[in-house]
């Protein structure tokens, strides 16, 4: 499939290119000068997910943001490669390929995880990771082999992807968001709201549902050596915010910072909380 550059009124949408890098034809927003920041958003997530994050920091910072495979305006040129690893291994091939030589890497959620991931697959290794509301926990008990099984079902069948986003609402997105614990703006629901009737970004979210193995890099955290900061939404239901304690607890180098009154969205809901955290954190010595 072709790849698309966002449509007009997207958010940066001045910023986006295509680039083409096997095996995938990624949408890549990208800005500035001085150290690079890479952002990577969560599952079923673009890089609206910033919008209100990377104005400010270009000011004095090359950041670049772009779409995971599949997702959002990156066209996945293949179903194998949308899991954690290959994932990670694939944006280090491109970062070098583009010659990003990348000091901080943030991510969100899912997208932490491959921030993380990052940490040991970018050459040179980043300096610094930010992971806010880190997804590195698998689900426990009888759901911990339900809701990967059911992903790969849904995955697996074509029609899937197209009953789901032939189906997405306002309300249901709205109603999606809000679960998680907390509140975005009315703009952030247009951009989800238009993601989620994007069947091919609805069928790559499964995918990357189906593939996703998180023990690896759970073996490898404890040799990561990068100071690693991890930020928590006080109200985050979808990931509970001592998965980042505990991760922390378990690295040389890690901390931990709770924002009251905030969900798992939390860069989205207030990023004027957020901001001064990243810009602390990839300022320092």
């Amino acid at each position: 499939m072709t790849a698309a550059l966002p449509p007009p009124g997207w958010p940066l949408a001045d910023w986006s290119r295509i680039v083409t890098h096997r095996p995938h034809r990624w949408h890549v927003q990208e800005a500035g000068a001085g150290p690079t920041l890479m952002f990577i958003h969560g599952a079923a997530g673009a890089t609206h997910s910033w919008r209100d994050i990377l104005p400010d920091l270009a000011r004095d910072h090359h950041v670049v943001a772009l779409d995971l495979p599949g997702q959002g305006f990156t066209r996945m040129g293949t179903r194998a490669r949308c899991g954690l690893a290959p994932s990670s291994e694939d944006i280090a091939s491109l970062a070098e390929a583009q010659g990003w030589r990348v000091d901080t890497v943030i991510g969100h959620s899912a997208g932490a995880a491959i921030a993380l991931q990052l940490a040991g697959d970018l050459d040179p290794a980043p300096r610094r990771v930010i992971g806010i509301n880190a997804a590195l926990e698998h689900f426990s008990g009888a759901a911990g082999w339900l809701f990967p099984a059911m992903a790969k079902m849904m995955a697996a069948n074509p029609l899937t992807a197209t009953m789901l986003s032939l189906s997405a609402t306002r309300g249901m997105v709205e109603r999606l968001l809000g679960v998680t614990g907390g509140e975005i703006d009315a703009r952030g629901i247009d951009c989800y709201l238009h993601l989620f009737r994007m069947r091919a970004h609805v069928d790559a979210t499964l995918a990357m549902m189906a593939q996703w193995s998180l023990a690896p890099l759970d073996a490898r955290l404890p040799r990561l050596t990068q100071p690693v900061l991890f930020v928590t939404g006080e109200r985050d239901t979808a990931v509970a915010p001592r998965v980042s304690e505990d991760a922390a607890a378990r690295m040389p180098n890690a901390e931990t910072v709770m924002l009251d009154r905030l969900g798992h969205l939390a860069h989205e809901e207030a990023p004027g909380r957020v901001l001064p955290l990243i810009r602390d954190w990839v300022t320092r010595g």
